[in-house]
């Protein structure tokens, strides 16, 4: 059985990425420093695996920390979820995103390349994109970002395509994901944003559990119902793919690939703000306030690349990720 480090394994991708993980027979360990996740994760992983998950408590900033990790644990390969995300904290913050996203990372491959670790998967993000010409983005549209966050991914695309590139023997890829929504079946693990929910869906469960209207950003685009159109994909779909972008890397000789990550379809948000109310039978409580500079009306992928060669397609539903996100919110409900 192969030893994968998952990067920021606590946090909501990473974790459901640890199950999917365990489920196509790899033993992942997890490394972690908690900024943005909770320990709470972990007796949830135990229940939901029937297993304990090896838990490493580290700043993956810290290089001496990391070189022993590497010498102490055999490590076949490592997925990285340990960036941080926020789009408008990076604009405030450039050089906090800069320093852990784009330094961190050198400073992961600088260890990797010592250890002779040469399976790497990183988590992108469609924010490469920034605002694409076409709304059907393919894998060789411009990349464009424009955030100090998307910039950063799209720096470690270009550094982990060179570092490749320049070594023989190692193999990587970069999943480009589009909006991650839902939670696991089990409900028991889930989402759990640190501070204002940065996306839609965790926005209306906040909306309804808080009682605060919601606001929707514009109703006058060009869509078929005036809102703008985004890709969700289920993020145990998301998980999955990471899974099936590791199996490749241990069986192909390409050194470096970039994968989109959603489910080709265009959800509106009045059809996901539908599809919650009718999925869940609540009622969520909406105004419609001006358009966001900068919104593009439609934005949504092309994963026939991953379809082909990753064998990976989205499998879950709108509706599956509107009642799992749910679920998990009425656990945490439950546990006060």
């Amino acid at each position: 059985m192969k030893n994968i480090l998952v990067v920021g394994g606590a946090g909501y991708i990473g974790s459901h990425t640890v199950i999917e993980l365990v489920n196509a027979g790899y033993t992942p360990i997890i490394l972690d420093d908690f900024s943005n996740s909770e320990k709470s994760v972990l007796p949830r992983l135990k229940k939901i695996l029937g297993t304990d998950i090896l838990c490493i408590e580290l700043d993956y900033q810290d290089s001496l920390r990391l070189e022993q990790l590497f010498e102490e644990h055999k490590i076949d390969g490592v997925i990285h979820f340990a960036a941080f995300k926020s789009v408008s904290e990076s604009v405030a913050d450039p050089l906090k995103y800069y320093k852990n996203n784009v330094s961190g990372f050198v400073g992961l491959l600088d260890v990797l390349s010592k250890h002779k670790i040469d399976k790497l998967v990183l988590s992108s993000s469609a924010a490469v994109y920034g605002q694409p010409a076409e709304e059907v983005v393919i894998e060789e549209a411009v990349c464009n970002p424009t955030s100090p966050y998307g910039w950063s991914k799209y720096f470690d695309e270009i550094i982990l395509n060179d570092f490749s590139k320049s070594n023989a023997d190692f193999r990587s890829t970069a999943l480009r994901y589009f909006n991650v929504v839902g939670a696991h079946s089990s409900g028991l693990i889930g989402e759990m944003p640190i501070g204002k929910p940065q996306n839609l869906l965790p926005v209306i469960v906040q909306s309804i559990t808080t009682k605060n209207r919601l606001t929707i950003f514009g109703d006058d685009y060009p869509t078929k119902d005036g809102t703008c159109e985004r890709d969700y994909v289920h993020v145990t779909d998301l998980a999955k793919a990471h899974v099936s972008a590791l199996d490749r890397l241990f069986d192909t000789k390409t050194d470096f690939s970039v994968y989109n990550i959603g489910t080709g379809k265009p959800t509106s948000v009045l059809e996901l703000i539908g599809t919650f109310e009718k999925a869940n039978k609540v009622k969520v409580d909406y105004a419609v306030g001006p358009r966001r500079p900068g919104d593009p009306a439609g934005f949504y992928a092309s994963a026939k690349k991953a379809k082909q060669e990753l064998n990976w397609h989205s499998e879950k539903t709108i509706e599956d990720a509107v009642k799992d996100a749910w679920d998990w919110q009425n656990t945490l409900n439950k546990e006060g």
